[in-house]
């Protein structure tokens, strides 16, 4: 057979192809990255917000959670997450109700945990910047037409931030989405494990290394625009020097 028969047959859907394994994988790396997202921006307010806080305890752990989360190994937090949360649930379950069931910590809610939380401290630090980059006289106008502090957050302050962090944001966007390749080693059914199972399989670690590299790198090219149009659109009316 030719090499196109071949690569449609290992590519096609049923007992004979791995396309439908290979989507499959790719919808758990799309829900994957969707979930991390809203959970990992929060605790990157959160963080910066400790940050900046009047008060020195709140300021020493936010920066510390951002240093330490910053200066840890991606796959080593996915390891201490899915292995400690597992043992530390356990071990409350067990506190709880001792004749009860052990809890099994899903691969799912590990790799978002862990990703959310490397999201959320590099997060921390480009929203901690956005805001230290806004003008207090603003504010201080806000004030002095009798603006409440909520108004002046979301009406002032946040579409500011929003348009300076946009273009940090989006980087950690497309690093986390790269990173989603990491949960494979935890047996959780993304597009890399089943990957790798199709590679086991048929011996053609070209064929499907090839493709993920396709298709991560055509989710990157997408995300590319998006964020292009989301950065034009955060930035109208501004006058480019």
């Amino acid at each position: 057979p030719s090499w196109k028969s071949c690569m449609f047959e290992l590519l096609s859907y049923g007992d004979a192809g791995w396309g439908d394994e290979i989507l499959a994988g790719l919808a758990i790396t799309m829900q994957l990255a969707i979930v991390t997202l809203p959970i990992g921006l929060l605790i990157g307010f959160v963080a910066a917000f400790a940050s900046m806080s009047r008060h020195a305890g709140l300021r020493a752990i936010g920066f510390g959670y951002t240093t330490i989360m910053r200066g840890l190994p991606e796959i080593l937090t996915l390891f201490v997450v899915y292995n400690g949360v597992g043992l530390l649930l356990n071990k409350l379950a067990v506190w709880w109700d001792p004749g009860g069931t052990n809890i099994e910590f899903s691969p799912f809610a590990a790799g978002v945990t862990a990703l959310a939380m490397v999201f959320g401290a590099f997060a921390g630090e480009v929203l901690r910047g956005a805001f230290q980059s806004l003008d207090e006289g603003q504010m201080e106008a806000g004030r002095a037409i009798g603006m409440s502090p909520r108004k002046i957050f979301f009406r002032i302050r946040l579409p500011q931030v929003w348009r300076f962090a946009l273009p940090g944001l989006g980087n950690l966007w497309i690093n986390m989405l790269k990173d989603t390749a990491l949960v494979s080693i935890i047996a959780l059914d993304d597009l890399m494990r089943m990957t790798k199972v199709a590679v086991g399989v048929t011996k053609q670690p070209f064929t499907f290394y090839l493709l993920a590299c396709l298709i991560y790198w055509a989710l990157c090219v997408l995300s590319e625009v998006v964020l292009n149009h989301m950065e034009r659109r955060a930035n109208r009316g501004i006058r480019r020097v």
